[in-house]
């Protein structure tokens, strides 16, 4: 599946860098945003992919802040 190679990817990862791609994630959910509301967007299932990885990058940042 998918999202569990992206979550062991995330879990390899040291927190300055998941906090590097939560920037990343969340500057791209904005563009994604920006463009659906310009009806620009072609795949509009890519933001709620898009929330799902930042929900996945949290929960790893929080799983090693409590480790």
């Amino acid at each position: 599946m998918k999202s569990s190679k992206f979550v062991e990817e995330l879990r390899g990862k040291s927190v300055e860098q998941l906090n590097q791609d939560l920037v990343a994630a969340k500057k791209e959910l904005f563009n994604l945003r920006f463009q659906n509301a310009t009806n620009q967007l072609d795949n509009t299932a890519r933001i709620k992919e898009v929330r799902k990885n930042i929900a996945r990058i949290q929960t790893v940042i929080t799983a090693k802040a409590r480790a």
